[in-house]
């Protein structure tokens, strides 16, 4: 069914599911959750998707009627229960402009076709729609330790980051607008508990001092849809004027009847 390509993406679903549970790994995780439980709470509509990470719920804090986590569909699937959907995330079997929310997890970087991932999301969004993304930064700590582990095939370091740049210029291109975004994880990618409980003062230090140097980064989209102008017509504001009978003729006896006569006159003529 899929490639050997898609099926290594499809695979590294469920090992970058087991590295959240590792010290570093839940350690980024407390992040991602609250910074999603912040972006999704304010977002409202009727359906809202989770594409990948699906034992993880970054919808909780969302106030739509509908939740649907979506799985990849490769040789190991999700755990039973977590997903609703399996499916393979460069074809999504969603109706067009029917998604209020989509939300990414890791999801661009581990995909052989990353921009056709998110043109599918494009295509289900309905205008403004709202799209967020959660990626590795590659200039940071945690790139500098993705290219010396490469070789290793661990997760999550054996997949190439995207850069941010180029994700916003993908972004850019299917008309979805930067709404908002931030990094997060300044520590250094270190597997000790204790080391990350002590480093952890350089979270608010990055934030302040050297902002597009955290290990992940965040991006808060909205589809935007260029709209018509209605040309009205130029509609006459001036009313016409009152048409009014003309006065019966009648017989004017003496000359004070005369007077009456010629002050109704001038009056209908002035009105």
């Amino acid at each position: 069914m899929p490639d050997d390509a898609m099926t290594r993406v499809e695979e590294t679903g469920t090992d970058l599911q087991t590295w959240f549970h590792t010290p570093l790994g839940a350690y980024l995780l407390a992040s991602e959750q609250r910074y999603f439980d912040r972006e999704v709470v304010d977002v409202f509509g009727f359906n809202a998707f989770q594409l990948g990470l699906c034992c993880f719920d970054f919808l909780r804090a969302n106030r739509m009627p509908s939740h649907y986590r979506i799985g990849g569909c490769g040789k190991e699937r999700e755990a039973p229960g977590e997903a609703r959907l399996q499916a393979d995330f460069r074809a999504l079997p969603v109706l067009s402009n029917s998604a209020d929310l989509v939300v990414l997890p890791h999801v661009l970087e581990f995909s052989d076709n990353p921009h056709q991932v998110l043109r599918e999301v494009s295509r289900i969004l309905v205008p403004e729609g709202h799209v967020i993304v959660s990626g590795f930064n590659p200039w940071s700590l945690w790139g500098a330790r993705q290219v010396l582990d490469r070789g290793r095939g661990e997760q999550p370091w054996c997949s190439p980051f995207i850069n941010l740049p180029r994700l916003k210029d993908w972004m850019a291109l299917l008309g979805i607008e930067i709404a908002g975004g931030r990094m997060c994880c300044y520590v250094p990618p270190v597997t000790n508990e204790q080391w990350l409980a002590r480093l952890s003062f350089l979270e608010a230090a990055g934030d302040r001092w050297w902002p597009f140097a955290g290990g992940v980064y965040f991006l808060h989209g909205v589809k935007r849809v260029q709209g018509m102008r209605v040309i009205t017509p130029q509609w006459k504001t001036k009313l016409s004027k009152r048409k009014s009978l003309a006065p019966v003729p009648h017989r004017v006896q003496d000359g004070e009847d005369r007077l009456v006569a010629r002050v109704r006159k001038r009056d209908r003529e002035d009105a």
